[in-house]
């Protein structure tokens, strides 16, 4: 029996040391790998998957008529995804029309006077003229009775009279060119009285284009192709003007924001390679490359950044914001959903 356990010993010490060096070889091998990474690649499981999403607001107040849509349902560009209860809107477009028509039967009466006060303008004038000739003959009677009436040859009364009608005749002359004046006011005021109905057509013009706009609003269209994100509208509920109603995700385009510590940026740059694992698929190779960096840290963007100057500094390594597009997003279209989490590793030898 001690004969055997000895020949069976020497055996038995080959395969222990035969397992202990393949080990050995193991952990050096994996210790190696870690090793060479760290030295080749920096890596940060602070990371997540982007993409756009686009809000959906509501343009005009109002009760939604008309919703059908479910969470997550895809829709196209140019849907029609909601109707707003349109009646308010109808009306306004009706009573728009309305002043419009007033404003321009207003401007058709202001014309209509310009012939009228032409007329009596062109009227005013020839009687103005005529006027102008009767002063003229009145005159060179009155001046040639003067002279009869000192030579004896006319009595005081004939000259009198022609004194009179000379008198009358430039009284009418006056009167004249009075109606002559006011005949150019009237047309001055009807002028403006035109300029003032085409800048009340305008302005009816653009009321009611805005009102058929805002009709226009009551039928929400998606703004572009994607799918519904969660939403909590329902038939019958009031939305405001300007409202957001849901996002639409639009799947178009994906993005990793990869978010490294500040101590870990230095080699760093543009056009690296990087290996991306998602979480949820790990078996998934997936590569893409640096595209950009933020020009500031993750806590600037905070809703209430740290003040270092108040005394109760406490150094925190600062993460920057990395940006990384992929290889071939399209081919990864069926697996990549916006918020997934990622590991991201940047070779920066």
């Amino acid at each position: 029996m001690e004969t055997e356990e000895k020949k069976q010993s020497p055996a038995k010490l080959t395969a222990k040391l035969a397992t202990v060096g393949i080990l050995a070889i193991v952990v050096c091998y994996f210790a190696f790998t870690k090793i060479n990474h760290a030295l080749n690649f920096e890596g940060t499981d602070n990371a997540q998957i982007e993409t756009n999403s686009v809000p959906v607001l509501s343009r005009v107040p109002g009760y939604i008529r008309e919703f059908s849509l479910i969470d997550y349902q895809r829709v196209k560009a140019g849907d029609t995804i909601a109707i707003i209860d349109d009646s308010e809107y109808v009306l306004a477009v009706q009573q728009a029309e309305a002043d419009l028509l007033a404003a321009k039967a207003d401007l058709s009466g202001a014309e209509s006077q310009l012939p009228t006060i032409g007329s009596n303008k062109e009227v005013a004038s020839a009687d103005m003229s005529i006027e102008e000739t009767g002063l003229q003959k009145a005159k060179r009677d009155v001046d040639r009775d003067g002279a009869l009436f000192k030579e004896g040859s006319i009595t005081r009364h004939q000259f009198e009279n022609s004194q009179s009608a000379y008198q009358t005749a430039q009284k009418q002359l006056i009167a004249s060119k009075r109606k002559v004046t006011q005949a150019g006011t009237q047309t001055s005021t009807a002028e403006a009285q035109i300029a003032k109905a085409k800048a009340a057509i305008a302005a009816k013009e653009t009321a009611l284009a805005r009102a058929r706009l805002d009709l226009s609003y009551t039928r929400i269209i998606a703004p572009v192709s994607g799918k519904v994100g969660k939403t909590n509208l329902k038939q019958n509920q009031y939305v405001q003007g300007g409202q957001q109603l849901f996002s639409l995700i639009t799947n178009d385009k994906y993005w990793i924001v990869a978010n490294f510590k500040e101590t870990q940026i230095e080699h760093m740059k543009i056009g690296q390679l990087v290996e991306v694992k998602v979480d949820g698929y790990p078996d998934h190779k997936i590569t893409g490359k640096v595209s950009g960096f933020s020009d500031a840290t993750g806590a600037r963007f905070s809703l209430l950044p740290p003040d270092n100057s108040t005394g109760n500094f406490v150094k925190v390594t600062q993460r920057v914001p990395v940006r990384i597009e992929l290889d071939n997003p399209a081919a990864l279209s069926g697996i990549l959903k916006a918020g997934l989490s990622v590991e991201a590793d940047v070779r920066v030898d």
